[in-house]
Protein backbone atom coordinates (compact mmCIF):
# COMPACT_ATOMS: atom_id res chain seq x y z
CA UNK A 1 0.00 0.00 0.00
CA UNK A 2 1.09 3.49 -0.85
CA UNK A 3 2.86 4.70 2.72
CA UNK A 4 0.35 7.69 2.58
CA UNK A 5 -2.62 5.93 2.50
CA UNK A 6 -1.31 3.68 4.67
CA UNK A 7 -0.59 6.48 7.42
CA UNK A 8 -3.96 7.70 7.22
CA UNK A 9 -5.64 4.15 8.05
CA UNK A 10 -3.02 4.02 10.94
CA UNK A 11 -3.64 7.69 12.08
CA UNK A 12 -8.02 6.83 11.74
CA UNK A 13 -7.93 3.61 13.66
CA UNK A 14 -8.37 3.70 17.66
CA UNK A 15 -5.30 2.78 19.26
CA UNK A 16 -1.83 4.64 19.53
CA UNK A 17 0.82 4.87 16.60
CA UNK A 18 4.53 4.75 18.11
CA UNK A 19 6.77 6.33 15.56
CA UNK A 20 10.60 6.41 16.91
CA UNK A 21 12.74 9.15 15.74
CA UNK A 22 15.11 8.77 13.19
CA UNK A 23 17.71 11.55 11.82
CA UNK A 24 19.31 9.73 8.48
CA UNK A 25 18.94 6.95 6.44
CA UNK A 26 20.61 4.35 8.89
CA UNK A 27 18.74 5.21 12.12
CA UNK A 28 15.55 5.50 9.68
CA UNK A 29 16.38 1.70 8.42
CA UNK A 30 16.74 0.57 12.01
CA UNK A 31 13.29 1.60 12.85
CA UNK A 32 11.95 -0.05 10.44
CA UNK A 33 13.86 -3.51 10.88
CA UNK A 34 12.29 -3.40 14.64
CA UNK A 35 8.72 -3.85 13.49
CA UNK A 36 7.55 -0.17 14.01
CA UNK A 37 4.58 1.26 11.40
CA UNK A 38 6.02 4.97 11.33
CA UNK A 39 9.29 6.97 11.61
CA UNK A 40 9.39 10.23 12.44
CA UNK A 41 12.10 12.41 11.29
CA UNK A 42 12.69 14.48 14.27
CA UNK A 43 13.69 17.82 12.64
CA UNK A 44 16.46 18.67 16.35
CA UNK A 45 17.71 15.16 15.77
CA UNK A 46 18.63 16.28 12.04
CA UNK A 47 19.98 19.24 13.87
CA UNK A 48 22.27 17.51 16.15
CA UNK A 49 23.39 15.02 13.45
CA UNK A 50 24.83 17.88 11.58
CA UNK A 51 27.05 19.10 15.14
CA UNK A 52 24.34 22.27 15.66
CA UNK A 53 21.54 22.83 18.07
CA UNK A 54 17.90 22.81 17.72
CA UNK A 55 17.36 26.38 17.36
CA UNK A 56 16.27 26.96 14.04
CA UNK A 57 19.90 27.18 12.20
CA UNK A 58 19.14 24.61 9.77
CA UNK A 59 17.57 25.76 6.18
CA UNK A 60 14.92 24.46 4.45
CA UNK A 61 16.94 22.56 1.16
CA UNK A 62 18.87 20.82 4.31
CA UNK A 63 15.76 19.28 5.78
CA UNK A 64 14.52 18.67 2.51
CA UNK A 65 17.84 16.94 1.45
CA UNK A 66 17.66 14.99 4.57
CA UNK A 67 13.96 13.79 3.96
CA UNK A 68 14.56 12.63 0.74
CA UNK A 69 17.46 10.20 2.26
CA UNK A 70 15.08 9.03 4.37
CA UNK A 71 12.31 8.28 2.52
CA UNK A 72 14.38 6.20 -0.14
CA UNK A 73 15.55 3.76 1.92
CA UNK A 74 12.40 2.85 4.23
CA UNK A 75 9.14 1.54 3.23
CA UNK A 76 7.07 2.38 6.51
CA UNK A 77 5.94 5.70 6.26
CA UNK A 78 8.05 9.12 7.39
CA UNK A 79 6.43 11.45 9.26
CA UNK A 80 8.68 14.69 9.41
CA UNK A 81 9.37 17.39 11.17
CA UNK A 82 8.87 20.98 8.98
CA UNK A 83 9.24 23.45 11.63
CA UNK A 84 7.60 26.98 11.17
CA UNK A 85 7.55 26.04 7.19
CA UNK A 86 11.04 28.18 7.61
CA UNK A 87 9.50 31.88 7.54
CA UNK A 88 6.49 32.70 6.26
CA UNK A 89 3.07 31.28 4.86
CA UNK A 90 4.78 31.91 0.94
CA UNK A 91 7.72 30.06 2.80
CA UNK A 92 5.68 27.18 4.08
CA UNK A 93 3.94 26.98 0.66
CA UNK A 94 7.28 25.95 -0.66
CA UNK A 95 8.22 23.76 1.94
CA UNK A 96 4.96 21.54 1.51
CA UNK A 97 5.82 21.52 -2.14
CA UNK A 98 8.87 20.09 -1.63
CA UNK A 99 7.96 17.65 1.00
CA UNK A 100 5.41 16.24 -0.48
CA UNK A 101 7.43 16.18 -3.73
CA UNK A 102 10.18 14.01 -1.76
CA UNK A 103 7.89 11.32 -0.83
CA UNK A 104 6.95 12.11 3.15
CA UNK A 105 3.76 10.72 4.54
CA UNK A 106 2.98 13.87 6.95
CA UNK A 107 4.07 16.45 8.21
CA UNK A 108 4.07 18.91 11.20
CA UNK A 109 4.30 22.93 11.33
CA UNK A 110 4.12 25.15 14.53
CA UNK A 111 3.12 28.59 15.24
CA UNK A 112 6.41 29.61 16.80
CA UNK A 113 8.02 32.63 15.39
CA UNK A 114 10.98 31.99 12.62
CA UNK A 115 13.37 30.82 13.90
CA UNK A 116 12.06 28.46 16.03
CA UNK A 117 13.28 26.20 18.96
CA UNK A 118 13.25 23.31 20.81
CA UNK A 119 9.63 23.02 21.91
CA UNK A 120 11.08 22.27 25.33
CA UNK A 121 13.68 24.99 25.51
CA UNK A 122 13.06 28.04 27.20
CA UNK A 123 13.18 31.66 25.51
CA UNK A 124 10.05 30.73 22.45
CA UNK A 125 7.72 32.82 20.93
CA UNK A 126 4.32 32.31 18.86
CA UNK A 127 2.97 34.14 16.16
CA UNK A 128 -0.83 35.34 16.55
CA UNK A 129 -3.59 32.44 15.95
CA UNK A 130 -4.36 34.50 13.13
CA UNK A 131 -1.55 34.82 11.13
CA UNK A 132 -1.05 30.79 12.27
CA UNK A 133 -4.27 30.22 10.82
CA UNK A 134 -3.25 31.57 7.45
CA UNK A 135 -0.06 29.58 7.37
CA UNK A 136 -2.51 26.56 7.92
CA UNK A 137 -4.42 27.25 5.32
CA UNK A 138 -1.70 27.80 2.86
CA UNK A 139 -0.03 24.72 3.68
CA UNK A 140 -3.45 22.56 3.27
CA UNK A 141 -4.09 24.33 -0.19
CA UNK A 142 -1.36 23.84 -1.29
CA UNK A 143 -0.61 19.83 -1.23
CA UNK A 144 -1.58 18.47 -4.43
CA UNK A 145 -2.07 14.76 -2.82
CA UNK A 146 -5.43 14.28 -0.27
CA UNK A 147 -3.36 11.40 1.11
CA UNK A 148 0.05 13.90 2.32
CA UNK A 149 -1.08 15.06 6.06
CA UNK A 150 -0.67 18.09 7.81
CA UNK A 151 -0.68 17.95 11.22
CA UNK A 152 -1.10 21.64 12.66
CA UNK A 153 1.42 21.86 16.16
CA UNK A 154 1.06 25.00 18.72
CA UNK A 155 3.64 25.91 21.15
CA UNK A 156 1.74 28.14 22.67
CA UNK A 157 1.36 26.23 26.17
CA UNK A 158 4.80 28.15 27.69
CA UNK A 159 3.62 31.39 26.44
CA UNK A 160 0.04 31.93 26.73
CA UNK A 161 -0.99 28.99 28.76
CA UNK A 162 -2.66 25.75 28.10
CA UNK A 163 -6.44 27.15 27.60
CA UNK A 164 -4.75 29.01 24.79
CA UNK A 165 -2.81 25.94 23.24
CA UNK A 166 -5.86 24.18 23.47
CA UNK A 167 -7.81 26.87 21.38
CA UNK A 168 -5.75 27.03 18.88
CA UNK A 169 -5.72 23.02 18.74
CA UNK A 170 -9.00 23.34 17.94
CA UNK A 171 -9.07 26.10 15.64
CA UNK A 172 -6.31 23.74 12.96
CA UNK A 173 -9.00 20.84 13.25
CA UNK A 174 -11.83 22.99 12.27
CA UNK A 175 -9.58 24.41 9.44
CA UNK A 176 -9.14 20.80 8.50
CA UNK A 177 -5.59 19.64 9.38
CA UNK A 178 -5.28 16.57 9.62
CA UNK A 179 -4.32 15.72 13.09
CA UNK A 180 -3.11 18.29 16.51
CA UNK A 181 -0.24 18.14 18.22
CA UNK A 182 -0.17 20.37 21.29
CA UNK A 183 3.78 20.33 22.15
CA UNK A 184 4.98 20.38 25.80
CA UNK A 185 2.10 20.04 28.09
CA UNK A 186 3.47 20.00 31.85
CA UNK A 187 1.59 17.15 33.51
CA UNK A 188 -0.21 14.25 32.95
CA UNK A 189 -3.48 16.54 34.45
CA UNK A 190 -2.62 18.57 31.04
CA UNK A 191 -2.73 15.73 28.90
CA UNK A 192 -5.67 14.41 29.80
CA UNK A 193 -7.75 18.08 29.81
CA UNK A 194 -6.02 18.38 26.35
CA UNK A 195 -7.38 15.17 25.07
CA UNK A 196 -11.11 15.82 26.44
CA UNK A 197 -10.60 19.05 24.98
CA UNK A 198 -9.78 17.89 21.29
CA UNK A 199 -11.80 14.66 19.62
CA UNK A 200 -12.21 16.21 16.17
CA UNK A 201 -8.81 15.11 14.93
CA UNK A 202 -6.41 12.34 16.01
CA UNK A 203 -4.00 14.03 18.95
CA UNK A 204 -0.44 13.66 18.48
CA UNK A 205 2.16 13.75 21.85
CA UNK A 206 5.88 14.20 22.09
CA UNK A 207 7.48 11.71 24.91
CA UNK A 208 11.08 11.84 25.25
CA UNK A 209 13.11 11.93 29.13
CA UNK A 210 14.27 15.56 30.09
CA UNK A 211 11.43 17.41 28.27
CA UNK A 212 8.31 19.30 30.08
CA UNK A 213 5.91 16.71 29.88
CA UNK A 214 6.33 13.51 31.66
CA UNK A 215 6.88 10.30 30.52
CA UNK A 216 3.55 7.98 30.27
CA UNK A 217 3.50 4.66 29.42
CA UNK A 218 2.48 4.40 26.08
CA UNK A 219 -1.11 1.96 27.40
CA UNK A 220 -1.87 5.20 29.52
CA UNK A 221 -1.79 7.43 26.28
CA UNK A 222 -3.56 5.44 24.34
CA UNK A 223 -6.13 5.22 27.06
CA UNK A 224 -6.70 8.54 27.39
CA UNK A 225 -7.48 9.20 22.97
CA UNK A 226 -3.56 10.08 21.87
CA UNK A 227 -3.28 8.18 18.48
CA UNK A 228 0.29 9.40 17.74
CA UNK A 229 3.52 9.41 20.05
CA UNK A 230 6.58 10.56 18.77
CA UNK A 231 10.02 9.37 20.63
CA UNK A 232 12.13 11.53 19.10
CA UNK A 233 15.18 11.49 20.61
CA UNK A 234 16.14 7.94 21.95
CA UNK A 235 17.60 6.14 18.62
CA UNK A 236 20.06 9.28 18.79
CA UNK A 237 20.75 9.73 21.98
CA UNK A 238 21.71 5.42 22.40
CA UNK A 239 24.06 6.11 19.43
CA UNK A 240 25.84 9.38 21.51
CA UNK A 241 26.58 7.39 24.22
CA UNK A 242 27.35 4.17 22.53
CA UNK A 243 29.70 6.41 20.07
CA UNK A 244 31.55 7.78 23.21
CA UNK A 245 31.93 4.87 24.97
CA UNK A 246 33.56 2.91 22.02
CA UNK A 247 35.73 6.38 21.53
CA UNK A 248 36.77 6.11 25.18
CA UNK A 249 37.69 2.82 24.84
CA UNK A 250 40.23 3.17 21.65
CA UNK A 251 41.56 6.07 23.51
CA UNK A 252 42.62 4.39 26.45
CA UNK A 253 43.13 0.77 25.19
CA UNK A 254 44.16 0.96 21.60
CA UNK A 255 41.12 -0.87 20.70
CA UNK A 256 37.60 -1.71 21.45
CA UNK A 257 37.74 -5.02 21.96
CA UNK A 258 36.56 -4.87 25.34
CA UNK A 259 33.03 -3.77 23.95
CA UNK A 260 33.07 -5.72 20.81
CA UNK A 261 30.11 -8.13 22.11
CA UNK A 262 27.72 -5.21 21.65
CA UNK A 263 29.12 -3.67 18.50
CA UNK A 264 27.60 -4.51 15.37
CA UNK A 265 29.54 -7.27 12.92
CA UNK A 266 31.15 -6.12 9.84
CA UNK A 267 28.53 -8.46 7.99
CA UNK A 268 25.45 -7.09 10.03
CA UNK A 269 26.64 -3.14 9.29
CA UNK A 270 26.84 -3.74 5.50
CA UNK A 271 23.54 -6.18 5.61
CA UNK A 272 21.49 -3.29 7.38
CA UNK A 273 21.94 -0.76 3.81
CA UNK A 274 21.60 -3.77 1.97
CA UNK A 275 24.94 -4.54 0.51
CA UNK A 276 23.33 -8.21 -0.74
CA UNK A 277 20.50 -6.45 -2.87
CA UNK A 278 23.33 -3.98 -4.93
CA UNK A 279 25.52 -6.67 -5.25
CA UNK A 280 22.80 -8.54 -6.71
CA UNK A 281 22.09 -5.75 -9.43
CA UNK A 282 26.11 -5.92 -9.89
CA UNK A 283 25.92 -9.17 -10.68
CA UNK A 284 22.77 -8.41 -13.25
CA UNK A 285 23.91 -5.80 -15.12
CA UNK A 286 27.72 -5.51 -14.43
CA UNK A 287 29.14 -8.95 -14.50
CA UNK A 288 27.17 -9.97 -17.45
CA UNK A 289 28.63 -7.29 -19.66
CA UNK A 290 32.23 -7.82 -18.86
CA UNK A 291 31.58 -11.60 -19.45
CA UNK A 292 30.45 -10.70 -23.55
CA UNK A 293 33.03 -8.48 -24.07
Amino acid sequence: MNPRKKLRELFARKRLLVAPGAFDGLSARLVEEAGFEAVYLSGGAVARSTGVPDIGLLTMSEVIERAAQVVSVVKIPVIADADTGYGNALNLVRTVRELERVGVAAIHIEDQVTPKRCGHLEGKEVISLAEMEKKLEAALTSRTDPDFMIIGRTDARAIHGLEDAIRRGKSFARLGADAAFLEAPQSEAELEAIARSISEVPLMVNMFKGGKTPLLPTSRLEKMGYRIAIFPSETQRAAIHAMKEALSLLKRDGSTEAMDDRLATFQERDRLVGLGEWEQLEQQYLKSVVEKE
